[in-house]
């Protein structure tokens, strides 16, 4: 069966194009009163807030790419989506209920694929898959889940007895076979080679052209890259960056970089709009990377220019320019 035919009717339930929403969302930790063993001395209570007035909307039939650099409050947020914990402050919605107090009607129509997770280790993957089958609303058929993931041929094995990509693909299948309208995917292709992680691509691909509403966590930026329809990055508890890619990096310069040329001219090359740093390498920062290199290959004639590089603005800049951002407090 192909992944496509797996997922045929539309999923139900209320249509909003907003499948989650996140309104000024806060969440606190407190840390309690402890006594330090080095100095003796009583370390007070202290209150830490990880996530700091987030709004955030994933919609019907897109892929969301959330992005945190360290410490950022990404993992936090993805659990109060969950419905694991309640913010300290704002409100969410998932497919229109509260994740907490709304449990049951978000439950069931919802699939999850967390960082880690653990199955029994007496059951086979046809048992675990059996079993969480039993627990679904309107799951899909075991069977052609586990070969959809390629686990069809270790059906009869133990869930203990197998690979960490295997238990990575295990983990999606179960998550896809609840037919869900939203689904959060955790870092799921950790761990798997690039064949498992095509497949699972996929699936989601495939579930989200059907209607349904996608939210990625993961440290692959390629994948945001290629499959997101739009990113945030997330940096010290608020989102620094949200959009599609294209307006992500719009502002962030294209880099040509080259070794520095003996026997040619640099105050005779003209690039316009652009910043030109000079040491022993030539890294120029651009606005318009196809003009800007005509013009230095135009320039550099028939000399060969030492280490040519030119890359387009990436997402990888952008990341790492949010991850450079001094920390604030709200």
């Amino acid at each position: 069966m192909t992944q496509t035919a797996l997922l045929t009717t539309a999923p139900g339930g209320d249509r909003t194009d907003e499948a989650v929403v996140l309104s000024g969302v806060r969440r606190s930790y407190t840390t309690a009163s402890r006594r330090n063993l080095l100095t003796g001395r009583r370390v007070p209570t202290a209150e830490f807030e990880a996530v700091r007035g987030v709004d955030l909307t994933v919609r019907r039939g897109e892929l969301f790419a959330l992005l945190g650099t360290n410490g950022a409050g990404k993992t936090s947020t993805v659990e109060l989506i969950e419905g694991l914990a309640s913010p300290s402050a704002g409100e969410i919605r998932v497919l229109g209920h509260d994740p907490v107090a709304e449990r049951g009607h978000v439950r069931f129509r919802t699939g999850v694929v967390l960082q880690s997770s653990g199955f029994p280790s007496a059951l086979t993957v046809a048992e675990m898959a059996r079993l969480w089958h039993g627990t679904l609303t309107r799951p899909l058929p075991v069977d052609a889940m586990l070969d959809a993931v390629d686990l069809a041929g270790r059906a009869d094995v133990e869930t203990n007895k197998l690979s960490g990509g295997e238990r990575r693909r295990l983990d999606v299948a179960l998550a896809l076979m609840a037919d869900p309208e939203v689904l959060i995917l955790d870092e799921p292709t950790t761990g798997l080679d690039p064949e498992s992680r095509r497949t699972i691509w996929g699936l989601v691909t495939g579930l989200v052209e059907r209607g349904s509403a996608v939210l990625l966590t993961t440290h692959y930026l390629e994948e945001a890259e290629q499959l997101a329809d739009r990113i945030a990055i997330m940096h010290a508890g608020v989102i620094a960056r949200e959009g599609t890619l294209a307006e992500i990096v719009a502002d962030t310069p294209s880099r040509i970089t080259f070794t520095r040329p003996e026997h040619l001219d640099l105050a005779r090359l003209e690039t316009p709009g652009a910043r030109v740093h000079v040491t022993d390498e030539i890294v120029i920062e651009t606005p318009t990377l196809q003009d800007t290199l005509a013009r230095v290959l135009t320039w550099a004639g028939d000399e060969l220019l030492g280490s040519l590089n030119a890359r387009a603005a990436s997402l990888e800049q952008v990341f790492l320019a949010v991850a450079d951002q001094p920390l604030t407090h709200a």
